[in-house]
């Protein structure tokens, strides 16, 4: 009975580690014209700091997008801001910077279609692309 009960403590511990089982796809969002890390983001790269830790084999790619307004050309420079500082927060937890690669896409590829400030919001991210190491 008392292994049963430590089992079931070992894993309500895994359970709360705040190791996510999975990344990929994982968005971080930016206010209107900002590339700045908000507190909620931060948290979740945090997270997939610990990802990262727990699996050394994974690589990412950080994909930074931006809503449809502005130049072409000032959004691809903010998505790359946005991927980048993504990127530091990855590298501040202790990841290798060489575990990192980061691309913009500015308003090019926008992920959510449609236009208006709901779909702009969520089109202002840094998407998380898992893959295997090099």
């Amino acid at each position: 009975m008392k292994n049963i009960l430590l089992a079931f403590i070992l894993l309500g511990l895994a359970a709360c580690s705040g190791v996510p089982s999975n990344i990929n796809d994982d968005k971080v969002f930016f206010a209107f014209d900002s590339a700045a890390i908000s507190d909620t983001a931060r948290a979740d790269l945090e997270s997939q700091a610990l990802y990262m830790k727990k699996h050394p084999n994974k690589d990412v790619i950080l994909e930074g997008h931006c809503d449809e307004r502005g130049s072409t050309e000032y959004n691809l420079a903010l998505g790359a801001l946005r991927a980048g500082n993504a990127a530091h927060v990855l590298i501040a937890e202790g990841i290798e910077p060489s575990r990192i690669k980061t691309i913009s896409y500015g308003k090019e590829n926008p992920q959510y279609p449609g236009t208006g400030e709901e779909v702009w919001a969520k089109n202002r991210n840094a998407t998380t692309k898992v893959v295997d190491a090099e």
